[in-house]
Formats: structure tokens, sequence, C-alpha cells
């Protein structure tokens, strides 16, 4: 990967901290050239954010290094943030694992209005 490369995903992680923050998680960038010792963002719970910025992304190579490194990390459900020039930041995850999510956050009221309608 070559410096500028690694310069605008370095770019992007803070972006995407500075959009997590927004919504009132304590999101920040990994170390710089942490060489794969830190997750690229920490600070949202229970879910690791394999981060990439770029045109193309290989979704199925992403989702693997997510899932790998939440593993060795232990920090939550593996997840791809990424988005191209001029566009917004996706998330992509395993069925299984958004499935497991979403059916946390349903149990927990997730969705329902207040005074139960």
């Amino acid at each position: 990967m070559s410096s500028a490369q690694q310069r605008k995903g370095r770019r992007a992680e803070f972006e995407l901290a500075e959009i997590l923050s927004g919504y009132g998680y304590d999101v920040r960038p990994g170390r710089a050239v942490s060489f794969g010792k830190e997750a690229d963002l920490v600070g949202l719970p229970g879910v690791h954010i394999e981060s990439k910025r770029r045109e193309s992304v290989d979704i199925s190579a992403a989702l693997r290094q997510a899932r790998t490194d939440a593993g060795r990390f232990g920090d939550g459900a593996p997840a791809v943030f990424f988005r191209g020039n001029r566009q917004r930041w996706r998330v992509v995850m395993e069925l299984d694992v958004w499935m497991s999510l979403y059916q946390a956050a349903i149990l927990g009221g997730f969705g329902r209005s207040e005074g139960g309608g």
C-alpha cells in the first residue's frame, strides 16, 4: 500500500470516528502504523470496525479480515464500514451477525414508540 493510500485510509478513520462520536460513542482510531496490533477504530460497543476508504471494496475479503480481527481483538461483531468518493458511509455484516444484533435490539425495545404503541 502506498503512503498516499495509507494517509487516505487514516483520514477516513478519523472521519468515521467523528461521525460515530456524533452519535454519542467515544470512538477513536487505533494507533497509526500499529500494523494490525490495534483495531482500525475502537469504542463502538459490541462491534469490530474494519474501515475501508476506496472506490472498490472486495467485500468478501474485507469481511474475512473483519471476522479474523474481531476474533483476535474480542471487541465485537465483525463489520465493514466503507465509502467511495462522494458517497455516504455504508456498513456490511454477515447475515447471522446482523440478525443477532437486530434480534437483541428488538428484544431490547428498539423501534418501539413510547407508551407501548
